[in-house]
This record gives structure tokens, C-alpha cells and sequence, in this order.
């Protein structure tokens, strides 16, 4: 028997690149979803790719089947702010849990804003199965949408279609709603917002929910709205804004319990007091909110649970139980405590 060594008729990388005009490191680069690569350039290389029907072929889960068993937890933040903010070891508990039970391995990234190409490159090299992606600020989507293999965002991600991926919520738009209207139920009329960053779809939900609740009353007072990081130093300054803007405020919505620690601080370095002069509410119950002076009302969210049902969304998508996306919201409780 003659063994004929004919040519692989698959397209290769090569060829993508060949078509596109670019060197095929280029469409390396575009295919990995790095972001250093004009729009023009990317462009032609999706033009090729589909053009020529290329399909990457990736050893470590494309090989016969096989995979690696672990999936890559990323984390849109700095180490910093990670490490640091309860949110993100309550919502670990729950993902780890998940994992744990499940026998799969979890390597945690940090996508950091100055080094987002390592963590596109190592996504792209086929060490995990998937990708949960926690925080996600709009510069992770790159990430998100250029992945080849199963992603679940824990959090509405930042896109324009967020139908097209797996996401687990909660509710921040009602939450927030429910926060400001135990506020106009206890007398507060003039109430002020500190809302979380602009690119984060928590920051834009919980302002939209403070919105809702305002609007009947009248128009918003953009004056009335100062943005934080949800850090505890970002509330402290941002509350200091309102004052200076608006010192009458009888009230604060603040979008985070830590961004309301800072909120608490710069109301008693200005001599207000707490219930009394001004009523504040956080949001995530976390549990500093236990301990302020005084006590913090806050929006309870679910964050052990959101890790974990985020964790076991991915789950389904490695093992194919899921194979179309959804959406999962769950929701939040209103605790009532001194400050309002």
C-alpha cells in the first residue's frame, strides 16, 4: 500500500494572512484578540477568515477531544483593588465552591488596564476550557467577545448585543429604585447620588435605578450626581463635590457600601450628622455595613450567590447542558439599619 502525502486543503494562519495583506504574526494578533491592532487591519483579517472559512485549530482542546480541566477566572480589576474590596472575596467563596465540587481547576487573572496583552495572550494559547469574567469594565469586553471557547460574565457585560453571551446579574436597577424610595418614604427631598463608574454596567444600573425614582418628582438635578470607583476614597471626594454643589442635600444614594464608608467620612468631617442632617444608603450589604457609626442601610446583593451561579453557567457550557445563552438576574433585599 502506498501512503500519498497530500497536502492539508484546510486553510492555514498563513493563508488568512496572505489574503489579508498583513504578516501572519499581525493576524496572530487579531485572531487573539490583542488590542494594539488597527481597525482597518482587523477588519480585513475577519474579512479572510471568513472569506477562506478558516478554523483555528488549538492542541490543548481541540486535539481528540481533549481539555485542559481548568478555566481562567478573570478579574477586571488591579490587585490592588481586588485584594482589597470584600466584594471580590465574597464572590470567589461562591465561585471556588463551584469549581471545587466540580473537580475543575481555577487560575484567577487580573486584567490590569497596563497589561491587558498577557492576559489576552495566555487566554489565547489554550490553557483553559473557559473563561468567567468578574467586573468587567468596557475594556475587558476585547477579551470577552474575541474568546473561542466558552465565557460567562459574572455581571451584565458591557457590549452592545449582552444577549450574545452567558451572564448571571442582580437586580441594580431595582435595587437602587428601592433605595431611593425608602428615602422619599421617610421625608428626603432633596437626595443626592454617588453612582460607580461609567464603565460598568453596576454603575450605569444602580444611577438608572436612583433616575427612576427621582424623575417622578421632578427633573434630575445633574448637580446632585458625583461618580466614584467604588473604592472608599472615591466616595469620600465625590461626597465632598455634593456638598460644595449642593449643601442643602437631605440625603445619598451611595452605589457601594466601601464608596459609603468614605460617604460617612466626609459627611462628619463636615459636621453633619448622620441620620439627622443627612440619610445614607449603600448597596451590597457587605459586611462593613455592620459596622459603621452608625450602622448602614443598605441594598443586600447576593454575591456569594452570583459566584457561584455564574461559576455553574460555565459549567453547563463546558459539558453541554447549556448551548444557548442566558441570562440569569437575581434579586436584591432592601436592609434597613440607623443611617436612614
Amino acid at each position: 500500500m502506498t501512503v500519498l502525502d497530500l497536502p492539508d486543503p484546510r486553510p492555514t494562519l498563513a493563508d488568512v494572512a496572505r489574503a489579508a495583506g498583513v504578516s501572519s504574526a499581525t493576524a496572530s494578533r487579531v485572531l487573539n484578540g490583542f488590542p494594539q491592532v488597527r481597525a482597518q487591519t482587523r477588519r480585513q483579517v475577519e474579512q479572510a477568515v471568513r472569506t477562506l472559512g478558516y478554523v483555528r485549530q488549538r492542541a490543548a482542546r481541540a486535539g481528540e477531544g481533549r481539555r485542559t480541566g481548568t478555566v481562567a477566572v478573570v478579574m477586571c480589576e488591579d490587585g490592588l483593588r481586588m485584594f482589597s474590596d470584600p466584594f471580590f472575596g465574597r464572590i470567589m467563596g461562591g465561585i471556588n465552591r463551584e469549581f471545587t465540587a466540580a473537580g475543575v481547576q481555577a487560575v484567577v487573572l487580573m486584567m490590569q488596564a497596563a497589561a491587558q496583552a498577557t492576559t489576552f495572550r495566555y487566554l489565547g494559547a489554550g490553557h483553559v476550557d473557559g473563561a468567567l469574567f468578574v467586573s468587567t469594565h468596557a475594556r475587558c469586553t476585547t477579551a470577552l467577545s474575541h474568546a473561542d471557547f466558552p465565557v460567562v460574565s459574572a455581571g451584565r457585560p458591557m457590549v452592545p448585543d449582552p444577549g450574545r453571551y452567558t451572564y448571571v446579574d442582580v437586580d441594580n436597577r431595582g435595587g437602587a429604585e428601592a433605595a431611593v424610595r425608602h428615602l422619599q418614604a421617610a421625608g428626603r427631598q432633596r437626595i443626592a447620588t454617588v453612582a460607580g463608574p461609567k464603565d460598568m454596567a453596576p454603575g450605569r444600573d444602580r444611577l438608572a435605578g436612583y433616575v427612576a425614582a427621582v424623575a417622578g418628582s421632578g427633573v434630575v438635578d445633574a448637580g446632585s450626581v458625583a461618580h466614584g470607583d467604588f473604592g472608599q476614597a472615591s466616595g469620600e471626594h465625590a461626597m465632598r463635590r455634593l456638598l460644595d454643589r449642593r449643601p442643602k442635600l437631605d440625603a445619598v444614594f451611595v452605589a457601594s457600601d466601601v464608596m459609603a464608608v468614605g460617604v460617612l467620612r466626609a459627611l462628619r468631617r463636615a459636621g453633619r450628622r448622620v441620620p439627622d442632617d443627612v440619610a445614607v444608603v449603600g448597596f451590597d450589604n457587605a459586611p462593613v455595613a455592620r459596622t459603621t457609626d452608625p450602622p448602614l442601610t443598605t441594598v443586600s446583593q447576593p454575591v456569594e450567590a452570583l459566584g457561584a451561579r455564574s461559576a455553574g453557567e460555565l459549567l453547563a457550557l463546558l459539558d453541554g447542558t447549556a448551548v444557548q445563552p442566558r441570562r440569569v438576574v437575581l434579586g436584591t433585599t432592601l436592609v434597613v439599619r440607623e443611617s436612614a
